[in-house]
């Protein structure tokens, strides 16, 4: 038998089986300045921008990133919307029309009151990465000589967080 879930309290180890064809799709982050994010997300991390939309009449648009390195990524509008939410991993920025001019800041949720922390990117060589973050003067809040090994994170250009892991180096974490 495969493994399915470590127990905790509260954790269900028998979920209904419609669940088992439901999928984690995305998270949101506002951002004020969708350019300077776009930018972070594609140059400095890679992700492709799979589809933005417009709401002029609420003023906001979405713009959906993803990884997309040998994935077949729909050209058709339409089929690229379906593509989109059907996907896991996917990171949506959601862009409030005239934040980009204004002095309003948002909460990243690593200062009081906590809440939001973070979200992460696996890298193949974590060193490499983090010297390359050092290049393009990516703003560190932790670097790999400070408090966890092989753990790093950087900020966004709204300062959420994006924490930096390498896989095989965490066999043990937590041990």
């Amino acid at each position: 038998m495969s493994f399915q879930s470590e127990t905790q309290p509260g954790v269900c180890t028998t979920p209904d089986a419609v669940t088992q064809d439901y999928v984690f799709n995305h998270t949101m982050l506002r951002v004020k300045d969708p350019a300077r994010s776009l930018d972070f997300y594609t140059r400095v991390l890679g992700m492709g921008l799979l589809r933005k939309v417009d709401f002029p009449e609420a003023k906001f648009s979405l713009f959906f990133l993803a990884m997309t390195k040998g994935v077949e990524v729909p050209e058709d509008d339409a089929a690229r919307m379906s593509y989109t939410f059907s996907r896991e991993s996917v990171l949506e920025l959601t862009h409030n029309w005239g934040s980009e001019s204004d002095d309003s800041h948002y909460h990243n949720g690593n200062k009081d009151p906590r809440g939001f922390g973070h979200i992460c990117f696996s890298v193949p060589d974590i060193e490499a990465a983090c010297a390359r973050f050092e290049s393009l003067d990516v703003p560190f809040v932790k670097r790999l000589d400070k408090g966890m090994k092989h753990v790093a994170f950087i900020s966004d250009p709204d300062e959420y967080w994006v924490e930096i892991v390498q896989a095989d180096l965490l066999g043990n974490l937590g041990q």
